[in-house]
């Protein structure tokens, strides 16, 4: 069993990451950073989002698994003084005879930047958003090719089904189980009066469809791919599909996702 750690960078997340190493070289497995099994987020949700993008280029081939050094977030399903527990069921993941661990694999959604300066792709495993930076956000939204609206406010959000726990559930949006494979628009502070309209609700996609967001006026954004960000002062459009490829959690234990809801909103 090959794996990598990687940490929040506190010095908590690094003492447990050392003590991590220490006890998975005794029990055998293998450190790779170049092409583990699976990799190892210490630290919270954003350090899952770290893992996630370093390894984006291998997410077919890694599966994941969170340890928390905080509150229980939503991708990590190992508190601190669990890690042994956990090395142990790592070490016997692939041996005959005992029961093989869960796993789940998650939507993500693909998008494909259009600039002035080039075009570029990049995939999300939480959401992505666009904002204005100095001014409010003029776009004109299409699905499936068919204009949908123009919008007139804050900014706009497209969110995974694991994702929809985060920002959108803030915007008023859903919360989609993993389980369903689509993406999910939400507005961000729209602009809705007698001259202005927007559909004010949230949509969701299935995935077979598409939406392009298309900047209608120059504007400085700000796009947001989970914890990246980007300005862009000259923007064409963004298409938001969900995407073919799906990231891999390693479940050694049943922790199912409306138990990770009710734990995260009421306690």
């Amino acid at each position: 069993m090959r794996y990598y750690v990687l940490d929040r960078g506190d010095q908590l997340s690094v003492d447990l990451s050392e003590s991590f190493h220490k006890l998975a070289a005794e029990q055998g497995l293998q450190l790779d950073a170049e092409s583990p099994d699976i990799v190892v987020s210490i630290g919270g949700d954003g350090t899952m989002l770290h893992a996630f993008h370093s390894f984006i280029d291998r997410i077919p081939s890694i599966a994941f698994v969170g340890v928390h050094t905080g509150h229980l977030g939503f991708y990590a399903d190992w508190r601190a003084d669990e890690i042994p527990e956990l090395i142990q069921m790592m070490c016997r993941h692939n041996d005959e005879g005992t029961l093989k661990p869960r796993i789940v694999r998650y939507p993500l959604v693909d998008l494909e930047i259009r600039k002035k300066s080039g075009t570029s792709s990049y995939v999300c495993l939480n959401e992505f958003t666009l904002k204005s930076v100095d001014g409010t956000v003029v776009a004109q939204v299409d699905i499936n090719d068919h204009l949908f609206e123009m919008f007139r406010g804050d900014g706009i959000c497209v969110s995974t089904p694991s994702g929809s726990t985060a920002y959108n559930k803030s915007l008023g949006g859903a919360m989609i189980h993993p389980s369903i494979e689509a993406l999910q628009i939400s507005e961000i502070a729209s602009i809705n009066n007698r001259v202005f309209r927007t559909m004010g609700s949230s949509l969701v996609l299935p995935k077979h469809h598409h939406c392009d967001i298309y900047s209608r006026k120059e504007q400085n954004l700000m796009l947001t791919i989970d914890h990246l960000n980007l300005p862009v002062d000259d923007l064409i459009s963004v298409r938001c599909q969900v995407a073919v490829q799906k990231i891999s959690f390693v479940r050694y234990r049943p922790f199912p996702f409306w138990n990770r809801v009710r734990n995260a909103f009421l306690g």
